[in-house]
């Protein structure tokens, strides 16, 4: 949870064109800005919508109190007129978007603002931070996921990130299907589960791995998880056998060719009559190597840096862009960029997925003015997350992201199999556009 103002998490010019739009009379234009992505990291298939409920918590302190007002007077950022106006701020429009947890794909409008300019122009900068980074890790993690099957994999990224990141991260590989994370302000703002138990500093505090062993066991039971690549990893398997007994709950495996070592380290403990011990497999691992341990008898996965960093997709390349305004009398008019490369299509969005009659989605449809008319089991996919400034329940904290999660594990089973491979293509669904004008 957000415990301070979010209103300068944004960039200097979203207040200096709040300025000038003051000055010129069209601050107050009725305005539609949307979300979206124009394509997918190179090769990725589908992204994964996160974040949406960190906005819609900071959303709630997005004001601008007596420090950061003399802030930026001293700095002369914006003129007394626009100090005003941000004195009084409170957003006051509606926003709708993609449920957190949904898949999307180039174009799908992922947000949708509609408020004042002036309202919605401050807010682009915060929107983006937050769905340019969750949706990334989402993103990542939900690839994660897909290679590792039915076992789970825990987040332990948060050493490899900032501070705040680390928290938004854990949230994030949540959402997409992760088990547990190793962050603990995680835990506490959202409910997840957290796990941990010793590092090789642990190991190396001692006079010997056997009385690291013996004191670790001694605190948490048996069903604890023993490190045992300190040394030497058959030594450190066989100590902690003859410390812990046959309930040992783990070892983990942090370094190494961990597909073959997973292989011996399971024979070895099956013979030493640890048939129920489980193996878990960390070291810097990608959804890549985590496809790569599939034939190997590896239980679960600890995923840190490549996580954290979005597995080589950093950014989710969202961008928040004016769709449609009010003209000087009160019309709506469609507006759109048409830079090349860069171009948008205006006008207000609606998104709707196909689904053929096996509940499997073909296509995604977005309607510009309507909704795409369905076929019996489309679905619609913009839901209402605040009506006129105020932030409808269920979207935040704990429950905002079991809800999360559970969309996204519906989401993943609606799209076809290949989905769930790792090899490079185009989006799996395509985006067709219906003009219903």
């Amino acid at each position: 949870m957000w415990q301070q103002p979010t209103s300068l998490f944004t960039d200097h010019y979203e207040l200096t064109m709040l300025q000038a739009s003051l000055q010129a009379g069209t601050a107050h234009r009725r305005s539609v800005f949307e979300v979206f992505a124009r394509r997918l990291p190179e090769g990725r298939r589908y992204g994964v919508v996160a974040g949406t409920g960190r906005i819609l918590e900071g959303l709630e302190h997005f004001r601008f109190d007596a420090e950061q007002l003399a802030f930026l007077e001293r700095a002369n950022v914006v003129d007394r007129q626009t100090l005003e106006y941000l004195a009084d701020f409170r957003f006051t429009g509606d926003i709708h978007g993609y449920a957190e947890g949904e898949i999307y794909f180039p174009g799908s409008p992922v947000l949708v603002v509609e408020s004042t300019f002036a309202e919605a122009c401050v807010l682009e900068t915060f929107i983006l931070s937050v769905l340019n980074h969750d949706s990334a890790i989402a993103s990542a993690a939900s690839r994660m996921c897909a290679a590792a099957g039915s076992r789970p994999c825990v987040e332990m990224g948060s050493r490899r990130t900032h501070e705040e990141s680390a928290v938004a991260a854990a949230r994030a590989a949540i959402i997409a299907g992760f088990a547990s994370t190793s962050n603990l302000e995680a835990g506490l703002r959202y409910g997840v589960r957290t796990i941990g138990t010793a590092a090789h500093a642990f190991t190396l505090l001692h006079d010997s791995e056997r009385a690291a062993f013996e004191a670790q066991v001694a605190s948490f039971g048996a069903d604890t998880t023993l490190l045992v690549d300190t040394y030497d990893v058959e030594q450190g398997v066989r100590t902690a056998v003859e410390v812990a007994g046959p309930e040992l709950g783990a070892v983990r495996l942090d370094s190494g060719d961990l597909v073959e070592q997973a292989r011996w380290v399971r024979a070895l403990l099956d013979d030493l009559g640890n048939e129920n011990t489980r193996i878990l497999v960390t070291s810097d691992l990608d959804e890549h190597a985590i496809a790569a341990l599939q034939s190997a008898p590896v239980d679960a996965y600890g995923v840190g840096t490549a996580l954290v960093t979005g597995s080589g997709a950093p950014t989710a390349s969202m961008v928040y862009k004016l769709v449609s305004r009010h003209n000087n009398d009160g019309v709506w008019v469609d507006v759109a960029k048409t830079a090349k490369s860069k171009g948008s299509v205006g006008g207000r969005k609606f998104a709707l997925r196909r689904l053929n009659e096996r509940g499997r989605a073909t296509a995604e449809l977005i309607g510009v003015g309507e909704i795409p008319l369905a076929d019996g089991n489309d679905r619609l996919l913009l839901r209402e997350f605040v009506r006129g400034g105020q932030v409808l329940p269920g979207w935040t904290g704990a429950e905002g992201v079991a809800r999360a999660a559970q969309r996204h594990r519906d989401s993943i089973q609606e799209m076809p199999g290949v989905a769930r491979g790792l090899h490079r293509g185009e989006p799996v669904i395509p985006t067709e556009y219906v003009d219903e004008y």
